[in-house]
Formats: structure tokens, C-alpha cells, sequence
């Protein structure tokens, strides 16, 4: 069937100039992938001094890259390629990063990954920044060629300039270090894709069962308590410190039970966090916004608050319970959703309180009602509560102190608004995943949606053993799972940590095992044990530290 040409379409105008019939014609020849039309119309509007402008240029450089692919174009796209490049340069017509994308698509067609990269090098010549497509045509024809240095130089030039990988781009530097054998390349790629993305596509896991089916290297001696230490600096999942084990690895394809629990090798994969660097520079960021919009000295003054009253974990939002279904005719502010709320997290968290956020006008009301004062004192002098002050926002608090506590968030809040917005951390998905509880209340019967048992990403045991998710149909949703042990390291960690659970048996203080509730260690440090507790205060305004003298308790939470 014959292609179409601009004169079956609508006719331009009689009185065009020559420049714009071109442009006409050529954008018509772009849409329709039409490279053979356009280099014919190229060459008539040249023989003829028709000027051409940047958009012009760039429209006959995309169409010669995007025919690179066809055999039956590709050699006309890089005669003619470089040819519309040369003559724009010759032109005064300035590039852009368009421009060098494409003319370096055409370099590394040709296999030359040196001027590609000197493309990409050279762009601040034209005041223009390169983006991860500019780079892509060097660094993947530097990987094609097995060129492991000058791919590397790619990265770091990458690096420098702030362009991030994905997962196309590391799965090429994972491939070319796995094929030159560069057992630190490998290690840190593979570090990379856990933390760049949750699933690896197939192509990807194939490149990883390979390196694991020919990597003989030994590994590092297994240290348990080096190894752990890491472990939990990182937030769980990973240690970082390099290959472990001297055994040859075993690598299967199986499924992970709802529990976590690998089929294949029986190892319990954890629920990641964001690290401590991380942890800190979240709830550094969000106290920083915090008091650019709240009162300074209120804020300063929960943080402080909060040094001295730091054993909780769990944080709830407490208008965000309290008024939950209360949309209604009768409806208000349901006391008995939060005190539901309140039993089921003691009776969780091995008899902790959790701390209640909420605004002290909610407060005023419920001490002002006979049928709820009874029960808001009893949380005030257990620590239950903290109220803020008049003009605040809430948010701020209870994020802050659910961050910085590294403790559970009870709350339905997607967290989607301005404030949350403002902090653009790029870990603020993966924190809420891991500290969100979300609830439900069926029929008057409160269901807490804990946050999951494990989490889907590429995860390095404390043995070394490694497990990971290999994308299905969903981008998220595991097909798979990749499982790669050694299993004389396995047993030596089983029974290394047998010695230790042993010799720790008697010391009440100290517990090896990860807590159910919480991260281990950081929510009940010896240094955050509480030793003093602030006097009561009432204003006007606010209610500061809602909270009675220290005493002994009852084990009921209400």
C-alpha cells in the first residue's frame, strides 16, 4: 500500500514560504516514520537554500535514531545522521539535549561509545544539561562491548552531574561486572538494584542466577555480631559488608509463604526500614518544617517532652480515630474508638502504652463531658496523652514523634497533603510502609492492618544468603523469588546464634531476638527510660505536658 503524502492531506496554505512548507511536509513525514520521504525532502530543500531551524534539525536526527533498528534504514540513518548534525553545527543552529541524544543513539549504533560520550561531556558547550537518556547510548554500548572501565566512567560522570540509574541502566553495569568477573562491581550493583527497585525484571534475574552459578570467590569470615550490628544500622535486610561464606552458593527459583519464609532454602526474610542516617535526616527535616509553620517554641517544647518521655511504640492520631465514621447525623468525636485503639496496642506491644496525639480544644470538650472526663484523666495521668496547642497543626506532631521514636503510626491519614508534600523525601513511602498501622472499625469491632510481615525487595541475610523477587505481571507483585545460599554459612550462623541466645538466657535486659513491636534497641534504649516526668499545666492557650507525677501503675491500660 502506498504511503500517503502531504498532498492527500489538508492542503496548506498557497502563500506559505518555502521554509514553512518544509516544515509542513517534514513534520508530516515524522509522524508517518517516514525516513526515506523526509531525507529526499532534506536533500531538495538543500539544493534549494531553504533555512532550516533548530526543530527542523532535530525532527530529521529523531527520525534517522529511531531507524537505527530497521536493517532496511539503519545505514541510511547514519550516513545522514551525522551529515544533518555537521550541517547544523556548520549553520550556527544550536543543539540541544535532544539534538546530542540523538547523534549519540547514532554513535553507539556504530559502536563508537567514545563519541557518544564526548557528546555528553562536551554538552555544557550548548548551556544544556544531559538527562539519563543522553548517557544511556555510551553507557550501553560501552556494556555491549564489554568496555567494564569506560562504562564505569559513565556512572561517575553520571554521579557528578546528579542523573540517577534505573533499573536498565544497572542491570548493563551488573552484566558487564559479572562478565570481566569484578566481584565488588557485582556486590555493589546488586546494591544498588535493592535499593533502586522492589521487583527485577526477568532479563535482570537472569544476569544475577549467572554470576551466582560461576562466582567461586570466598567471602568474608562470618562475625554474627558485626554482621547484625550492620544489620540493624541499616533498617533490616541487608548488611553491606561484603560476599560471606566460602561454600559454593546454591541458587533456586522458588515462592516466599505469607509469613516470609523462603520454600526454598526455609530462611525468613524481615521487613526493611530506612536506616539510622536516614531515620535522623527524616525527623531533622521533619522538625525543621515544623517550626518554619508552627509556634517555635511549642515545637521545642514537645521535642523536649519527648527526650524525657520516649518509651512508647506506637503513636496514634487522634483525630484521625476519634473522628473515624463519625460523619453522621449524632456522630462527633468517638472517645471509645481511641480507647479501643489504646487496649488492643498495650495488649500487642507486651503491655506499652501508646501515645495519643491530639489537639487540646478535643480535649477541652471531652474533660468538659461527665460521661468522658473520668477516662481522659486516667490517660492523662498515665502518660497516655500529649495535646497541642492552640493554632497547631497536629500532623506535625504525631509524624515527628512516630519518626523519631522509630515506632508504629495508627492512622488512615494517606499522608497526601501540603505538609507531607514538603518533605519529598524520596524513603517517605518506604518509612510509611514499614510503620503505617491502618484500622478498621466492623460493626463496633475495632481490626488493626498491621504493617506486612516482610518486605518485597532484594534482601542479604545475616548469612549471606540473598533472596530476589523476580517481577510477575504486576510491577510489585513477585512471580517469583531467586534464592542464592551457601549453606555451611547458614549452618554456621544457626549455631553461632544458638551460643549466643545461650549466653544472654540469664540477662533479662538484653534480648537478641527482634521485638515484635518496633525497631530493636532504638525503642527502648537504657539512655530514653523515663526517670522524671513534667508537672501539670493549664493556660489559656494550650496544655502543655499532660502528664502527673511518676507512680506506680496498674497493668490496665484504661
Amino acid at each position: 500500500m502506498a504511503m500517503a503524502s502531504p498532498a492527500n492531506k489538508k492542503k496548506p496554505k498557497s502563500n506559505q514560504t518555502p521554509e514553512s512548507q518544509f516544515s509542513y511536509n517534514l513534520n508530516f513525514y515524522s509522524k508517518s516514520k517516514d525516513l526515506h520521504s523526509a531525507i529526499s525532502l532534506y536533500d531538495t530543500a538543500i539544493s534549494q537554500n531553504t533555512r532550516l531551524n533548530q526543530h527542523n534539525f532535530n525532527t530529521l536526527l529523531y527520525l534517522c535514531s529511531i531507524s537505527l533498528n530497521d536493517p532496511s534504514t539503519k545505514d541510511l540513518s547514519l550516513q545522514y545522521g551525522f551529515r544533518v548534525f555537521d550541517h547544523m553545527v556548520s549553520n550556527g543552529i544550536k543543539p540541544n539535549e535532544a539534538s546530542i541524544t540523538a547523534v549519540a543513539r547514532l554513535a553507539a549504533a556504530k559502536g563508537d561509545g567514545d563519541y557518544a560520550f564526548d557528546l555528553v561531556k562536551n554538552i555544557g558547550v550548548y548551556n544544556e544539561l544531559p538527562r539519563l537518556r543522553t548517557y544511556d547510548p555510551a553507557l550501553f554500548c560501552y556494556c555491549e562491548k564489554l568496555e567494564g572501565d569506560k562504562a564505569y566512567e559513565v556512572e561517575e560522570h553520571m554521579r557528578r552531574i546528579g542523573v540517577g540509574l534505573e533499573e536498565g541502566e544497572i542491570a548493563a553495569l551488573l552484566k558487564v561486572s559479572v562478565e570481566t568477573r569484578r566481584e565488588e562491581r557485582v556486590y555493589g550493583y546488586l546494591q544498588k538494584l535493592r535499593k533502586m527497585v522492589r521487583c527485577v525484571r526477568e532479563e535482570t534475574a537472569k544476569v544475577i542466577e549467572h554470576w551466582f552459578e560461576v562466582f567461586e570467590g570466598n567471602g568474608v569470615e562470618l562475625d554474627v555480631g558485626l554482621v547484625r550490628e550492620a544489620v540493624s544500622r541499616n533498617g533490616g535486610g541487608w548488611h553491606g559488608l561484603g560476599w560471606i561464606g566460602k561454600e559454593k552458593w546454591v541458587v533456586r527459583r522458588g515462592s516466599v509463604d505469607a509469613g516470609g519464609k523462603c520454600c526454598c532454602c526455609g530462611g525468613q526474610l524481615v521487613s526493611v526500614d530506612i536506616d539510622d542516617d536516614e531515620t535522623e535526616r527524616f525527623a531533622e527535616s521533619v522538625a525543621g518544617l515544623a517550626m518554619e509553620r508552627e509556634v517555635k517554641a511549642n515545637f521545642s517544647e514537645f521535642q523536649n517532652w519527648l527526650e524525657k518521655h520516649a518509651n512508647y511504640e506506637a503513636i496514634m492520631d487522634g483525630a484521625n480515630i476519634g473522628l473515624y465514621q463519625q460523619n453522621f447525623a449524632e456522630g462527633g468525636f468517638s472517645i471509645s474508638q481511641l480507647d479501643a485503639v489504646i487496649k488492643d496496642l498495650y495488649n500487642q506491644s507486651g503491655k506499652k502504652r501508646p501515645l495519643v496525639i491530639l489537639h487540646n480544644k478535643r480535649l477541652r470538650a471531652l474533660l468538659q463531658n461527665p460521661s468522658t472526663r473520668e477516662l481522659i484523666q486516667e490517660w492523662i495521668e498515665k502518660d497516655v496523652l500529649y495535646t497541642t496547642p492552640h493554632g497547631s497543626n497536629d500532623d506535625w506532631y504525631w509524624l515527628y514523634a512516630a519518626v523519631k521514636l522509630r515506632c508504629w503510626l495508627v492512622t488512615n491519614d494517606e499522608m497526601r497533603d501540603h505538609i507531607f508534600e514538603l518533605l519529598g523525601s524520596d524513603f517517605f513511602v518506604k518509612w510509611k510502609e514499614r510503620h503505617q498501622v491502618r484500622y478498621t472499625f466492623v460493626k463496633g469491632n475495632l481490626e488493626l492492618q498491621m504493617p506486612p510481615l516482610f518486605s518485597i525487595v532484594i534482601q542479604e541475610s545475616e548469612n549471606g544468603s540473598w533472596h530476589v523477587p523476580v517481577a510477575g505481571d504486576g510491577n510489585d507483585s513477585p512471580q517469583s523469588w531467586l534464592c542464592v545460599s551457601r549453606p555451611r554459612s547458614c549452618d554456621a550462623l544457626k549455631e553461632a546464634s544458638c551460643m549466643e541466645e545461650s549466653k544472654d538466657s540469664n540477662d533479662s535486659r538484653c534480648n537478641s531476638k527482634l521485638p515484635t513491636f518496633g525497631r530493636p534497641e532504638s525503642l527502648a534504649s537504657c539512655k530514653h527510660k523515663l526517670h522524671s516526668r513534667d508537672s501539670f499545666q493549664e493556660s489559656d492557650d494550650k496544655i502543655t505536658a499532660l502528664t502527673g507525677k511518676r507512680k506506680e501503675r496498674s497493668p490496665s491500660p484504661s
